[in-house]
């Protein structure tokens, strides 16, 4: 075969065609956009829906292969369901429009091992927001499709008393702005009543004509599910809090985070 068309029909590249031809049979249905090297990395993705939806994120976004190779590794698919707890997967509709709820971006855990901090390290917060900024083009495509950067260390004031809220983006998706607390240790609920006044500030000062409201994420460490259940009001689409991991977990580590985010919904829907 290969005396006969050339280098690239090798047995490896030979299995790598007929595969894609398996997984992709419906020729219209490819993208332009798409490299072969990204449709390599896709057909290695078993779930349909997964599959799909990092073909739209990747097109939408413009991902690199090595973008996408990193959304893929991390799990990104599942974590986003695992955040609003939809085990049979995005429906035809939510793949194909604009994600249009909070729960449709938030991510838990979200994997930060590009800002090479150490686990086990003792460091403040400042340095995790530092990295952050340091790497922002990274962090961006961990919290997915829409965000734009405004500001770090936003001042506000009442009566006197000074807040400054780490991290402030834009996301014209949910067109809304978004709030980012970071939190080193175990989170209380003195850090979610916090992000419910800032959320709050915005709500009632800041929000231009035709935003959405605005909504709160506190990254943390570590947290109690219960501690966030019984802080929060019941119906709340504003607040949400998410763990976050300095070094990229395993693949069983990654599910297992997953999974304990589908109980603690679980338990949350039936009570």
């Amino acid at each position: 075969m290969i005396a006969d068309f050339g280098k690239g029909f090798d047995e490896t590249n030979l299995r790598k065609m007929r595969q894609f031809y398996l997984t992709f049979p419906n020729r219209d249905a490819l993208c332009r956009e798409l490299s072969w090297s990204h449709y390599r990395l896709l057909m290695r993705v078993e779930n349909e829906s997964a599959r799909q939806f990092y073909i739209d994120e990747c097109v939408k976004s413009n991902w690199s292969t090595r973008q996408l190779e990193r959304q893929i590794n991390t799990f990104s698919y599942e974590r986003l369901l695992a955040s609003h707890g939809n085990r049979a997967g995005l429906t035809d509709t939510e793949k194909r429009e604009p994600k249009k709820t909070p729960e449709d971006i938030i991510r838990d855990p979200y994997v930060l091992e590009f800002l090479g901090l150490e686990q086990a390290a003792s460091f403040y917060e400042s340095d995790i927001e530092q990295a952050l900024i340091d790497h922002m083009q990274k962090f961006l495509l961990e919290l997915g499709r829409g965000f734009s950067f405004v500001a770090r260390q936003k001042h506000i004031n009442f009566d006197g008393r000074h807040f400054h809220i780490d991290l402030v983006f834009y996301n014209y998706v949910l067109k809304c702005f978004v709030l980012i607390d970071l939190k080193t240790g175990d989170l209380t609920h003195q850090d979610i009543g916090q992000m419910q006044m800032y959320v709050n500030y915005y709500t009632r000062e800041l929000m231009n004509e035709g935003d959405n409201p605005p909504i709160g994420i506190v990254l943390c460490s570590d947290k109690s599910d219960a501690v966030v259940k019984y802080t929060l009001p019941e119906g709340n689409t504003q607040i949400f809090t998410s763990k976050y991991k300095l070094y990229l977990p395993t693949e069983e580590e990654l599910k297992q985070e997953i999974e304990a985010e589908h109980r603690a919904l679980d338990v949350r829907v039936t009570e």
